[in-house]
């Protein structure tokens, strides 16, 4: 934009415009690992703006790097760590590249194959186990039965991804997969500040439509398969349950994962307790004094939480000194997650 320098005096101004909106300051961060041959492969670039994005990445479908990230950013993202790769060879640099990266609560993807899935899929519970907690969203291909859908969970059976669908629709309504649901679906998790509140009935900007219309029946067998579904009701997109894909342990029906929000409560709770210890105790002595001001401190950062309906309640915090490492302070404690309202049964008793 150009600006002309007037030399009467005065008050000026001037305006721009874009089409998109920007990142919510309030979310958080989602990675993207996506096929791109206009920016440098293996090169991390924070994107904010769709601008932003088509300037980086250009614009050449309904599935690209920049719709992808344009979704994300209008359903509550603060930004997208994006990381173009030259082909489907290359996911996993750019899956590595994602997993050091800090800050970041979710990772997408441009593709619905299974094994690049289950690929993210495994970076995600990686970095997590690295103190990098994150969440992956998936999709399934266009048009993919249910049937399918519920093994494509089973494949991944992880409560640290989420497996969307049905699938999405382009401007003119065509079928496309449902890789623009699940990033529409991590910038809504991104932009919610609750962990405890449940991601059904989350409505979702941005989107042309759901290429297919789901049964309860369908809904029912997705659930329960680990599917989190979206539909469209009078022109408005919606998530109808947040769930994970973690279905069994063991071999063994489990659905203590199921429910997005109890592995969202989790990443909340723990890393609050770390960056609260590392931040207050990080040249303590070992001592009694020093382990009682611990469990000060735990039970403090407890009961914010218990303020706050995250968690529900919390066991007796016990604070040691490991009797095999001097140099080491165990915590030992329990809490119990706040679940989500999904569903509300009326049972009338009537008098005639």
């Amino acid at each position: 934009m150009s600006i002309t320098v007037h030399q009467r005096p005065g008050v000026y101004s001037s305006y721009d415009a874009s089409r998109v909106v920007s990142g919510s300051g309030a979310g958080r961060l989602v990675g993207l690992a996506g096929v791109n041959t206009t920016a440098s492969a293996g090169v991390a670039q924070t994107i904010t703006s769709y601008d932003q994005a088509v300037t980086a990445f250009g614009s050449s479908g309904a599935e690209d790097m920049a719709e992808l990230i344009r979704l994300a950013l209008a359903n509550g993202a603060s930004g997208v760590v994006a990381v173009p790769v030259a082909s489907a060879a290359d996911y996993q640099d750019a899956f590595d590249l994602l997993a050091e990266t800090e800050d970041i609560a979710l990772v997408i993807c441009d593709s619905t194959d299974e094994e690049v899935q289950a690929d993210l899929r495994d970076s995600v519970a990686a970095a997590s186990e690295a103190r990098r907690e994150r969440l992956a969203v998936v999709a399934g291909a266009k048009d993919e039965s249910v049937a399918n859908l519920v093994d494509r969970a089973k494949g991944l059976n992880s409560e640290r991804v989420v497996l969307v669908a049905p699938g999405g629709t382009d401007s003119s309504g065509t079928a496309l997969s449902g890789l623009t649901l699940a990033a529409a679906v991590a910038g809504a998790i991104a932009g919610e500040s609750d962990p405890a509140v449940p991601l059904g009935g989350a409505v979702l900007t941005g989107l042309n439509g759901v290429s297919a219309r789901l049964g309860d029946g369908d809904l029912d067998l997705l659930i329960l398969g680990g599917v989190t579904p979206v539909e469209s009701v009078g022109g408005q997109v919606s998530v109808v349950r947040g769930v994970t894909t973690r279905t069994t342990t063991g071999g063994t029906a489990d659905a203590t994962w199921r429910d997005l929000s109890t592995i969202r409560v989790v990443d909340d709770v723990i890393p609050s307790l770390r960056s609260a210890l590392r931040a207050k105790f990080r040249r303590a002595k070992n001592t009694e004094q020093s382990r009682g001001a611990i469990r000060a401190q735990v039970v403090l950062e407890l009961e914010n939480k218990l303020a706050r309906e995250i968690i529900t309640g919390y066991g007796d915090v016990a604070v040691s000194a490991d009797q095999e490492d001097a140099s080491r302070c165990l915590v030992d404690f329990s809490f119990t997650v706040a679940h989500g309202l999904n569903q509300i049964w009326l049972t009338a008793h009537i008098t005639v």
